[in-house]
């Protein structure tokens, strides 16, 4: 399965390096090149440098193929920015995001993105 990811921090690599680990075709983005070290060396996946919610990074991440969409950046309006764009522009079934704010956890709810907290 396609998965891409946005966010290569604490979570982001660690969903990253366990969906390439049991055989999914992950794609990682962030901002910051150095972030990508905090993946295994084992990762088979892409890296991505780039805003998660640029159309054109999530082309080149390959979100026209995927299957599954994880926010799992640092910040919740870029989550919630690149996750309806997965969903409602690109068309990916399985979006997730993550969120700091639980006051902001209505607007996820009310554009039908499960969160992770």
């Amino acid at each position: 399965m396609r998965v891409v990811v946005m966010g290569c921090g604490r979570v982001g690599s660690s969903v990253a390096d366990g969906l390439s680990r049991i055989g999914h075709d992950v794609a990682v983005i962030d901002r910051d090149s150095t972030a990508f070290n905090r993946l295994s060396p084992e990762f088979a996946g892409e890296r991505v440098l780039g805003q998660g919610f640029d159309r054109d990074v999530l082309l080149r991440a390959g979100i026209e193929e995927a299957e599954a969409f994880a926010a799992v950046s640092s910040g919740d309006i870029s989550n919630i920015i690149s996750a309806r764009l997965a969903r409602e522009t690109f068309g990916v079934q399985r979006v997730v995001a993550r969120i700091y704010d639980a006051k902001r956890a209505e607007v996820y709810e009310r554009l039908g993105i499960p969160t992770i907290a």
